[in-house]
């Protein structure tokens, strides 16, 4: 489930909606915001796979929160 094999696709896998969210965060957004600009994108990622992997990137310290913000770590 977290990287793709031949059952699970690329963009079924929690690294592939991982990158996914990487892509979409832009100078902070708040955790709702960034559902809706996931959805908008046209993916099928369901709300509970979202928060799954925003702990998977939370984890690996690819995002921070703070103040109800999500940020990539490496913006300053």
């Amino acid at each position: 489930m977290i990287l793709p094999d031949k059952n699970i696709n690329t963009a079924g896998s929690l690294l592939g909606v991982g990158a996914i969210l990487i892509k979409s965060i832009k100078k902070g957004q708040t955790v709702s915001s960034l559902w809706e600009k996931t959805t908008q994108v046209g993916s099928s990622i369901t709300f509970d796979k979202f928060i799954l992997v925003l702990d998977l990137l939370y984890g690996l310290t690819a995002i921070s929160y703070q103040d109800g913000i999500i940020r990539l770590t490496n913006d300053s």
